[in-house]
């Protein structure tokens, strides 16, 4: 079976409809800062023209993974899925920061069979072997997808930062949960554990359906992955990074998208 492996944007473009594409995703909580032995926190779902604003799809949180402060996987509670967003509840019974992530990943493919040309979607694992046995012109692309966003019951804590093996992730320097208008924070940009230099982070506040100006800004990581954003207004932000990587040798071409939502304070 004769593979050519290359970066498809058409195929990328279908995957993870990010800030390259007219709808961006977004997993925000109702509120990141809270205070008592426990607490309940809500969180809505989706992918929209504006951020935080539910007017397109809802998000499939088929990915969804909650992290305690110990380690431990939570499992969010009241899932449901309507028209428009989805929606669960998650219930914080220790103290420190909670990650809250959908992660996605797999490959998608264009092959030809027989004079038509078709395509395969589906895990890293099942690729190429789920290909029809004739199938040529196979031209593929690693996906990876992840969507953060962090709360914290007390005083905030550092557990839940440890580097995921694969993937393009967010460092915190600045903790994601002490956060304030006009002071600046300091993340870094890991892809595939290695420091994502050169990458452009879009920055956008909420609440765009009340304003002419969508006040979005944009940062370029150093050297070292890291970026600083002083942020001019308190406020539920979104940021958005993507790496895009060609076919090298054997290795595949691969597309890998990050967002965070944080909350500034004021």
């Amino acid at each position: 079976m004769k593979k050519s492996l290359a970066l498809v944007a058409a195929l990328a473009a279908l995957a993870i409809p990010m800030s390259a594409q007219a709808h961006r995703a977004w997993l925000a909580p109702t509120s990141t800062v809270l205070s008592g032995d426990s607490a309940w926190v809500g969180f809505d779902a989706g992918m929209s023209n504006g951020v935080f604003i539910p007017d397109h799809a809802p998000m499939n949180l088929a990915g969804l993974i909650v992290t305690a402060p110990d380690g431990a996987t939570l499992q969010p509670e009241n899932l449901h899925r309507a028209r428009y967003r989805s929606s669960f509840d998650l219930h914080l019974t220790q103290p420190g920061t909670y990650k809250v992530a959908n992660v996605m990943s797999g490959v998608m493919a264009t092959y030809t069979e027989n004079g038509e040309q078709k395509r395969w979607r589906g895990q890293a694992s099942e690729f190429p072997g789920a290909l029809p046995a004739g199938a040529t012109d196979v031209v593929a692309t690693r996906t990876s997808n992840r969507i953060e966003t962090f709360v914290t019951l007390g005083a905030p804590t550092d557990t839940v930062f440890a580097e995921p093996a694969d993937g393009l992730v967010m460092i915190p320097v600045t903790h994601p949960n002490d956060l304030v208008a006009g002071e600046p924070a300091t993340f870094r940009l890991s892809n595939e554990g290695v420091a994502a230099s050169g990458v452009q982070v879009t920055i956008a506040r909420g609440g765009t359906r009340y304003r002419d100006n969508p006040e979005e800004m944009t940062v370029t990581t150093g050297a070292d992955g890291s970026f600083t954003v002083t942020w001019p207004e308190p406020g539920m932000y979104w940021l958005n990074a993507s790496v895009r990587a060609p076919a090298q040798g054997d290795a595949m071409a691969s597309n890998a998208q990050y967002v965070a939502v944080l909350e500034v304070l004021p």
